[in-house]
């Protein structure tokens, strides 16, 4: 029988020079047509959160394909989801942090109500690079709370994007890595 991380890994699919020349980018959107995976991955994390004794008071997904198991995963935990988006997509008062990117900056904001003050709060996205965006992510959480740990589908190993997370939080969990 296959392991999960061999499940993800047959369904992922490599487009090559997207979004530019030279990337290979991995796309997670096969999985989504596969229930049974989508599924699993959920218990997977939430398993993984478990057993490393992480306290999550609540989940913050980064937009747009941490929220494909972002919400799942906080509902299983039963713990609220916080929704961290791209500059004015957000309809509330919020608070945002600029970051750099390869081909130059963004901004992403969150509710400034989002956060009760001294939350553990986990940061899920799919896909760990750089990890400028989950940088951008625990800067926001840190105003009222404190980052519990961050959760990704896919992690680059190659782009050291882990080391960097470790200054904010030691749980930094992948379910596959290249």
């Amino acid at each position: 029988m296959e392991t999960i991380q061999e499940r993800i890994k047959s369904s992922i699919r490599d487009i090559k020079d997207f979004p530019k020349e030279g990337i290979i980018f991995k796309d997670i959107t096969p999985i989504l047509s596969d229930v049974s995976l989508s599924n699993d991955i959920v218990e997977e994390f939430v398993k993984s959160i478990q057993e490393k004794g992480i306290k999550i008071d609540a989940v913050a997904c980064i937009e747009a394909r941490g929220f494909l198991f972002g919400p799942m995963i906080a509902q299983r935990l039963s713990v609220p989801f916080i929704p961290i988006r791209k500059k004015g997509k957000l309809p509330y008062d919020t608070i945002s942090y600029e970051y750099d990117l390869e081909y130059g900056s963004a901004v992403i904001e969150m509710h400034k109500d989002a956060v009760q003050k001294d939350w553990n709060v986990l940061i899920h996205d799919d896909l760990l690079a750089t990890g400028g965006t989950a940088i951008a992510a625990a800067e926001l959480i840190k105003t009222e709370g404190n980052v519990a740990g961050f959760s990704f589908l896919v992690d680059l190993t190659f782009l050291d994007g882990n080391k960097k997370l470790k200054e904010y939080s030691d749980n930094v969990l992948s379910l596959i890595k290249y």
